[in-house]
């Protein structure tokens, strides 16, 4: 195995990481800033009040992106199966 195919290797598996964690991390961030911003306007300093709409949030996007993240996961372990029979 040669740098290069390690590099590439190592790439393609961050490029999927953000692929994969990209969408609920935003969704999170998102709702965290608007229940913050809820919070620092209202003066309402709950805890439980920002994490159950994070939960749920995140839950969501769970169920509306999993397919994708399942797929791109897949893909990605298909291409390093792929690679297996190239390697010395």
């Amino acid at each position: 195995m040669t740098q290069v195919i390690m590099l590439d290797i190592m790439r393609n598996a961050l490029m999927t990481i953000m692929k994969v964690s990209g969408p609920i991390l935003i969704v999170a961030l998102v709702v965290g800033l608007t229940i913050s911003i809820l919070q620092a306007t209202t003066q309402v300093q709950e805890q439980t009040l920002s994490f159950v709409p994070k939960v749920a949030a995140v839950m969501f996007a769970l169920i509306i992106f999993g397919s994708f993240m399942i797929n791109s996961l897949i893909t990605f372990t298909n291409q390093l199966y792929q690679l297996i029979p190239t390697l010395r």
